[in-house]
């Protein structure tokens, strides 16, 4: 399942959600789990594949 990270406008707190992309489609309501302010916007998030090296 695809992590992402949220930071809360209210308290700052940083955090992240493992959902899956069935419940991403259902659009989720994500609150802060340090304040429960809905109140979160997602980070950009950088991500890397490891792949087999071929010779």
């Amino acid at each position: 399942m695809p992590i992402y990270e949220y930071i809360c406008k209210n308290c700052n707190h940083e955090f992240m959600v493992s959902l899956s992309l069935h419940e991403v489609e259902m659009n989720p309501t994500i609150t802060c789990p340090h304040c429960n302010s809905p109140k979160v916007e997602k980070k950009f998030s950088v991500f890397t594949a490891k792949t087999s090296k071929k010779s």
